[in-house]
C-alpha cells in the first residue's frame, strides 16, 4: 500500500509536468516510451569494440541483452505478485501519458528495471560506455514518474532490483560464455566475433 509521502511526491511531479511547456512533456514522453533503444545502440557499440578484444570481453558484450531479458522476466514476475494498480488509476490525476489499463500493474517498473540491468551489464562489459548508461537509466526511471505511470517507489525499487540482479548474472554469464566465444571465433562466425587484426593472428 502506497504511503502518503510517496503519493504526495507523485502528485507533486505530475502537477509539475502539467505546468511544464508542452514541448518538454512531449520530449520526456518520447524518451520514456522509446528511450530503451538508447541501450540497444550502446550494446551494438560495445559488441563492435569487443571484436578486437579478448574472448571474455566479447562474452560480456554478447551477454548484455541476455542479462536484460533475464531481469525483465524476474521483474515481471515480481510485478504480477504485488499486483499494484497504476497511480494514475488510484489517485485520479491528469497525466502526460494515457494511463495504462487495469491489470497493467505498476510495481516495480519494467522500464526502470531494464534500464538499470542494461547499465550495470554494459558497465561490466565496457566501463566507459557504462558510465554513460547509468545517467540514462536514472533519467528513464524519472521519466516514468513524470509522465504519470509510476509512483516514485516503483522506479526506485526497480532500479535496485535490476542492478542487483544484473551484477551477478553479468559476471556469471561472462565466465560461462568466454569458452564459447573462443570456439566460435574458429568458425564462420569469426567475422562477427573478432576484428580483422584478431582474425589475421588466428590465421
Amino acid at each position: 500500500m502506497t504511503g502518503r509521502f510517496d503519493a504526495g511526491a507523485y502528485r507533486w511531479v505530475t502537477e509539475l509536468a502539467q505546468r511544464a511547456p508542452h514541448a518538454v512533456d512531449e520530449a520526456v514522453r518520447l524518451f520514456s516510451d522509446y528511450g530503451l533503444g538508447v541501450f540497444a545502440v550502446m550494446m551494438l557499440v560495445v559488441w563492435w569494440r569487443a571484436r578486437s578484444a579478448d574472448a571474455g570481453t566479447m562474452a560480456a558484450a554478447l551477454c548484455v541483452p541476455l542479462v536484460v531479458v533475464a531481469v525483465y522476466l524476474v521483474n515481471d514476475g515480481v510485478k504480477s505478485v504485488f499486483a499494484e494498480q497504476r497511480p494514475c488509476r488510484t489517485l485520479h490525476v491528469v497525466t502526460v501519458e494515457a494511463c495504462p489499463p487495469l491489470g497493467d500493474y505498476s510495481f516495480p517498473s519494467n522500464h526502470s528495471a531494464l534500464a538499470a540491468a542494461a547499465a550495470v551489464a554494459l558497465a561490466l562489459a565496457a566501463p566507459r560506455v557504462g558510465l554513460a548508461a547509468v545517467p540514462v537509466a536514472v533519467l528513464m526511471a524519472a521519466s516514468r514518474v513524470w509522465i504519470g505511470v509510476h509512483y516514485p517507489h516503483d522506479v526506485l525499487a526497480a532500479l535496485l532490483l535490476g542492478a542487483l540482479l544484473a551484477w551477478p548474472l553479468a559476471l556469471a554469464s561472462r565466465q560461462a560464455a568466454a569458452p564459447v566465444v573462443l570456439r566460435l571465433r574458429e568458425t564462420r562466425l569469426r567475422a562477427l566475433l573478432a576484428g580483422a587484426d584478431a582474425r589475421r593472428v588466428a590465421q
